[in-house]
């Protein structure tokens, strides 16, 4: 059990009072196909509560793939964060659509059945919906949240189910040990899990000093009475509370599940990948192994009791956070079958554990890691690596790895000396004030989405990035980043430093503050430069905006409908900001550090660092190694010089994998779909999309019909114009295809 968490001790495991018996030591073939034959549906998000992403279907195939044809188009033009994965229940699909509504669809044609209009939420869980019915069908039910509201509605209709909730709403900051007038975002993007008539949910906290906790909590899917709550920062008496400093829950935040659950029906065990705590990169206000953050967690899922946990990252200052679902599968080792669950990370390891009683099922070994320099800071003396199986991603990088396709050789130069003269000392260096390099990347690895599992075969597919961060802490927020235009970079500049005063108009509040509409054509860029640099009172001087900060803001003053800044960025930055948590009793948070995200971006916005950008990779899991890795798709700028497999760069969302022999994955920077052999990771079909694929690929069928949808959205049309087109939003939506119905109907 948890005491102080020592050096060499990751995981714990109760199992005393609970009911749970091991199923991997007989008919382990027999049991496999029997698992094949009960996904045949793609009722839940990921294909169902085990999060396969895996589809008994075989009517596409390795034979015919190179038929599929696009069949329907369903417009999602509007939805702010669009990266839903449908869900399909009786020949009708559940969807995200225009303008963050709710939408029921006929799966064949994508006829609208009906539409629950939500009125543009600022938020929503972007990813998807939940659905639920009681055993008599008589009740059917879709969950969903927007603006930290949990929803419940009637599947059939799209009508609120009043007798849920408060007529059909939960307020979800209620209920966190923190006032809710100070939470800004809780709800999950990510749908949550049914377990019977229960509705199992994560949540997506934020990531700065003072976000609210990320209880995982369980909700009566008919009343939505609070049934259970699990406490990710522990409260007094509770089992993890010694590994922080007294009262942390009452002002640490994050250790959340926002990625995937995935659920062991069985046995009633939940599995939650935790995240990080916050802030991510400095700990000095919470000393200690920080359970449980960071976890591979396993709890009763009708009661929330714990069961089990493995951390896989001690204190973390990193961001290597557990997003994507843990896969169940059934191994041979040492001659016996052990029923596991293999948890793909940040940190480019696949960890695999007994989901029983969570014992690795190789060792992992707890190693000495870098000590931090920053004052105060108490960085963990070792964190755990698996001795098997061997990593999916790039762990280490020095000069030798710029990006050799970046065409100026001054910017090639920059890139090594900015490598060459960063800390650099493996996967678990502690960010300071000097530029440090974190080689997995906060933004790498395999994310949400990122994984599948063939029942049948038990291998597992991990999609992954290979994307090293650069981290340098500063006693002051960092100004966040973004992809895009001058213009579209220059209104997230406006935004956080400019629109509190000039209105997000631009019309300014005359005399005192004037007006920038038109601003470049009154004054010239020239004065604006001198402005901002040396201030005019009762302006303040900006003097840390680079020559490109200013080119930018420049270009968004002087067209500023041609910005692209997201409207849930827009959203968020414009909210009020949240009252600053109280101090803590020791004084520890007198001083508090930032770092931005760092990637390591050339001028052309691809990586500073070489390719491949993105993988596939193929486990086999009798044995521990790796079957085979490809990189998944490219990106077209290089492919037309006749650079090709760099990989895409880079991939959201996730595959799925088939009974027909395939792997379908759509990559975003080449906007396609591909299916692959999943034997060999061979292409044996590929699709250009007019917008770039960002959700996991679903598959289902409609009488006696595959199909295969990919939900895609508008991105730049070249990676160094940073603009899309002026028809992207009515590109954004979903992408359904099939085989031709001629070859559909000779194999019935």
């Amino acid at each position: 059990m948890w005491g102080s968490l020592r050096p060499g001790i990751c995981f714990s495991v109760v199992v005393a009072g609970v009911a749970i018996l091991s199923l991997a030591c007989v008919g382990q073939r027999s049991a496999c196909a029997a698992e094949a034959e009960a996904h045949t549906t793609w009722s839940a998000y990921e294909g169902g509560v085990d999060s396969d992403q895996y589809s008994a279907l075989k009517q596409v195939n390795r034979s015919n793939a190179n038929q599929l044809q696009q069949v329907w188009f369903y417009s999602a033009a509007g939805a702010r964060r669009f990266e839903c994965s449908p869900i399909v229940v009786d020949n009708v699909m559940y969807v995200i659509g225009k303008n963050d509504s709710i939408v029921a669809l006929d799966a064949a044609t994508g006829r609208e059945i009906w539409v629950h209009d939500n009125g543009k939420p600022q938020m929503i869980s972007e990813r998807g919906v939940t659905y639920w019915e009681s055993k008599d069908r008589s009740d059917r039910r879709l969950f969903f949240a927007t603006n930290n509201i949990l929803h419940a509605v009637d599947a059939r209709t799209g009508n609120l189910i009043e007798s849920f909730g408060d007529r059909g709403n939960i307020d979800l900051r209620e209920g966190l040990g923190r006032d809710p007038k100070t939470i800004g975002e809780i709800e999950s993007g990510t749908p949550g899990r049914i377990f019977e008539n229960l509705l199992i949910l994560g949540s997506t906290p934020g990531e700065e000093y003072g976000a609210p906790p990320g209880d995982i909590r369980a909700f009566d899917v008919r009343t939505g009475k609070l049934v259970w709550t699990f406490h990710t920062v522990p409260h007094p008496g509770d089992l993890g509370y010694d590994t922080w400093p007294r009262d942390a829950w009452k002002y640490v935040g994050g250790t959340n599940t926002w990625g995937g659950i995935t659920i062991d029906e069985k046995r009633g065990i939940a599995y939650f990948p935790t995240g990080s705590p916050t802030y991510d990169f400095y700990g000095v206000d919470r000393p200690g192994a920080n359970l449980f953050s960071d976890c591979l967690l396993a709890l009763d899922a009708r009661t929330g009791k714990y069961l089990w946990h493995f951390q896989i990252v001690h204190h973390d200052l990193w961001d290597y956070d557990l997003s994507t679902s843990p896969k169940l599968v059934t191994v041979r080792h040492n001659g016996e079958a052990i029923d596991a669950i293999a948890q793909p990370g940040k940190t480019g390891f696949l960890y695999v554990f007994d989901r029983v009683t969570g014992k690795p099922v190789w060792p992992i070994e707890e190693r000495p890691v870098p000590k931090s320099y920053m004052a105060g800071e108490h960085a963990w003396p070792t964190q755990p690596f698996p001795t098997k199986p061997p990593p999916f991603a790039v762990q280490n990088y020095t000069v030798d790895d710029v990006n050799p396709y970046v065409v100026d050789p001054v910017e090639r130069a920059k890139l090594r000396d900015l490598l060459l003269h960063a800390r650099n000392e493996g996967l678990f260096t502690p960010p300071g004030l000097d530029n440090t390099i974190e080689p997995a990347g906060n933004n790498g690895g395999a994310n949400w989405g990122n994984a599948a599992v063939d029942p049948t075969t038990n291998i597992v597919y991990v999609q992954s990035k290979n994307t090293p961060t650069m981290l340098k802490l500063e006693a002051k927020p960092p100004k966040m980043e973004i992809k895009g235009s001058p213009a579209t970079k220059g209104q997230l500049l406006y935004i956080q430093n400019c629109q509190s005063c000039h209105t997000s108009e631009l019309t300014g509040q005359p005399p005192a503050v004037p007006s920038l509409v038109d601003i470049v054509s009154r004054v010239g860029p020239d004065r604006i430069r001198s402005v901002v640099t040396s201030g005019s009172s009762p302006m303040p001087s900006f003097g840390d905006f680079s020559s490109d900060d200013m080119d930018s803001l420049i270009a968004y003053l002087k067209a500023p409908g041609t910005a692209r800044v997201p409207p849930d960025v827009i959203a968020y930055l414009s909210a009020p900001p949240l009252p600053p948590p109280p101090a803590a009793t020791d004084g520890s948070d007198a001083i508090r550090y930032w770092t931005g995200y760092g990637y390591i971006t050339a001028k052309d916005g691809l990586s500073g660092i070489k390719p491949p950008w993105s993988t596939l990779t193929a486990y086999d899991l009798n044995q521990g190694t790796i079957k085979w890795q490809i990189p998944l798709g490219g990106v077209p700028e290089l492919e037309a010089r006749g650079i090709k497999d760099t990989g895409s760069f880079f991939p959201q969302g996730g595959p799925a994998v088939t009974a027909g022999g395939l792997i379908f994955s759509g990559t975003e920077s080449d906007f396609k779909i591909r299916a692959y052999d999943k034997d060999t990771g061979k292409v044996l079909w590929e699709h250009e999309l007019p917008a770039a694929p960002h959700a996991e690929v679903a598959v289902y069928q409609v009488d006696g019909r595959e199909y295969v949808v990919q939900s895609a959205q508008p991105k730049p049309v070249s990676l160094s114009s940073g603009s899309a087109s002026d028809e992207a939003p009515n590109m954004q939506g979903y992408y359904v295809f099939a085989l031709p119905k001629t070859d559909v109907v000779g194999q019935r």
